[in-house]
């Protein structure tokens, strides 16, 4: 067992980071950051007040002007540069995420590659998506030239639960298309993004207000998104605040990219490789104690092979070892929050009431070393039915539901017609004509066969549907059509 050294035991007050430079914020509003596996104290955050968030608002419209004239070759080059500060400081990023979210240093590591590879979408999207079109002779002496141009200054919001992840999925992508932004973190994890803007700021080239931080929540967005120096928002977070960002975006005729909930299926077929699917939905399930869009909720079983697969689902699932992700040994970490912990003890409680069987109860864990922590271990529900709530509505914790369903055909109605979301929807199967049908028919943005996770990666959008995403463009390379406005011009010489 080795356990990694935390980057700081505290972090003291966080400031701002405004046109360049790291602010003391004159707010009198002070929230802490808590380390969720310990339940310790780690740093102290303000809430910007207004004058501080118009100076974030002002800095970025000037640098959107002086980011329109570096050359494009030189964007490229710090953009790269930027990829190259995220390896030298890789280690010390994943343990700032651990200590300040909670989750695996193992998952810590996937997410850092995840940022990186973004960042290099960002690279060769700059290159490719930016450069516009062009016709000689659209007619007889007329040209056409179509443009790409930044919209300008952005408001991108990150959640708890994937903050590093959330801000590689637009912040590279804003830069690559000449747009300035001001971040607004989840007050859950703010240390995450102060370690970015440490790193970012190391780069040599980028513009004083090209990125700003300003911490503070959703007083803090509406204000910002208000603004008409501002052109619009990445979000992603919940359905609920989503909308309401949605909402004031289309009020304000701006742009928008809203990424919300989910409540995603996986089924297994008869033909089904339950070991494997076993080992991956211990990912799918529990990873990052569940919080994540794209985790697996309800898992639907076709078939005799269902006492079989709970058998060693239910072992599988008992038998993880939970703690502090800095121990290497640790496979499932605490709840982002003690509200999130307590939001799955009522999760949790829901199901109880409503008949459904717990067969696996994850509620009291003992986690050595970890008393205060936020901590719900891997918890199974059977006998669900698709009506109850639990089956609905998405646990956001390590929670799964095993469901009976008699056929493909019933499995793919249950997923298109029992709740209003479209995250994601996986199929362990043999045979390629059930996944193809699979494919074809589920009405959600994301498909995984033979995999409990559909992450696409970093040059695929996010390609959620229905509520669970809103707006002109998903996040990740597609965003690119969030940050870029088009203008053509005609021209005739002759």
């Amino acid at each position: 067992m080795t356990v990694l050294k935390e980057v700081e035991k505290n972090y003291g007050q966080l400031k701002l980071y405004i046109n360049g430079e790291w602010v003391e914020s004159e707010s009198a509003d002070i929230y802490d950051s808590v380390n969720p596996a310990t339940g310790e104290t780690i740093a102290t955050f303000p809430s910007a007040t207004e004058a501080e968030v118009q100076q974030a608002i002002e800095s970025a419209q000037s640098a959107l002007q002086t980011w329109k004239t570096v050359p494009l070759r030189d964007k490229a080059r710090y953009l790269f540069d930027l990829r190259g500060k995220f390896e030298e400081h890789f280690d010390m990023l994943c343990r700032v995420l651990v200590q300040d979210h909670g989750r695996t240093m193992g998952e810590a590591v996937g997410t850092l590659r995840r940022c990186i590879e973004n960042i290099e979408s960002a690279c060769s999207a700059l290159l490719l998506l930016t450069k516009g079109d062009y016709i000689n002779e659209l007619a007889r002496t007329i040209d056409q030239t179509l443009y790409m141009e930044p919209r300008g200054v952005f408001l991108i919001v990150t959640p708890n639960n994937i903050p590093m992840h959330a801000w590689s999925s637009y912040v590279p992508y804003a830069i690559a298309s000449g747009c300035p932004v001001i971040v607004s973190p989840s007050k859950d994890d703010p240390v995450c993004l102060k370690a970015i803007f440490e790193v970012a700021a190391e780069v040599k080239g980028f513009p004083p207000g090209l990125m700003n931080l300003v911490y503070g929540g959703r007083n803090i967005n509406n204000m910002i998104l208000e603004h008409p120096h501002v052109k619009g928002v990445g979000f992603i977070g919940s359905t609920h605040v989503g909308l309401k960002l949605f909402e004031q975006a289309g009020r304000l005729g701006k742009e928008a990219s809203i990424n919300g909930n989910g409540k995603n299926h996986v089924v297994l077929m008869p033909d089904a490789d339950f070991d494997s699917a076993v080992s991956g939905l211990l990912r799918g399930c529990y990873g990052m104690a569940g919080q994540r869009c794209l985790g697996a909720d309800n898992i639907l079983v076709i078939g005799d092979g269902y006492d079989r697969f709970k058998d060693a689902f239910v072992k599988a699932s008992a038998e993880m070892k939970m703690g502090y992700g800095l121990d290497d040994t640790t496979e499932l970490g605490p709840l982002v929050s003690e509200r999130g912990r307590q939001n799955i003890l009522d999760f949790i409680e829901k199901g109880i009431n409503e008949g459904a069987d717990l067969i696996l109860d994850g509620r009291d864990p003992r986690v050595d070393r970890c008393e205060k922590g936020f901590f719900v271990g891997p918890t199974i529900f059977e006998n669900v039915d698709a009506d109850m709530y639990i089956a609905r509505e998405e646990s956001f914790g390590p929670v799964a539901n095993l469901m009976k369903v008699a056929d493909l055909d019933e499995a793919i109605d249950l997923i298109n017609n029992k709740d209003d979301y479209g995250h994601s929807a996986c199929i362990f199967t043999k045979s390629g004509t059930s996944a193809r049908k699979f494919t074809k028919q589920v009405d959600v943005g994301n498909i995984g066969i033979n995999v409990a996770v559909p992450q696409p990666y970093a040059f695929f959008p996010l390609g959620s549907k229905n509520a669970s995403a809103q707006g002109c463009a998903k996040s990740r390379i597609d965003s690119m059509r969030l940050f870029l406005d088009q203008k053509t011009i005609t021209e005739r010489w002759v």
